[in-house]
């Protein structure tokens, strides 16, 4: 009976080491379906947050041009201000007649500013000067 027994047991371990084999791919076949399902779902999470991401830097670029472009328009209203300015010509009129010698009243008259305004000019030029 042993003999019998024995004849049959390598085939009895083979079986068993196929059936376990067999049971051991097929869990394996889940566990590889649940993380491709959840590689898929965390890259669709990444691909909808990429595109939130990409469309809010979009429109932060398209205001970051805008403010650009204001800011360029802002500098040449200065610029021209700046340029157009009668009191800045009569500052620099004033700074140059003091250079020339020209006392507070010479400035008050000549570029029609008011006595503080010709003292702190002249102050001013005469301080850079020495």
């Amino acid at each position: 009976m042993f003999d019998q027994i024995s004849a049959y047991l390598p085939w009895t371990f083979a079986a068993a080491a196929f059936v376990l084999l067999f049971v051991q791919g097929i869990l394996h076949r889940r566990q590889v379906e649940r993380l491709q399902r959840s590689v898929k779902e965390r890259c669709d999470i990444l691909g909808k947050e990429l595109h939130a991401t990409a469309s809010g830097s979009m429109g932060m670029g398209q205001r970051v041009v805008t403010c650009e472009r204001q800011l360029h328009e802002l500098r040449s209203v200065i610029d021209e201000m700046r340029q157009n300015d009668p009191l800045r010509i009569s500052y620099d009129e004033a700074s140059r007649l003091v250079d020339l010698g020209a006392d507070i009243d010479d400035l008050m008259n000549t570029c029609g500013i008011s006595r503080p305004e010709a003292e702190l000019v002249s102050a001013l030029r005469k301080r850079q000067v020495a």
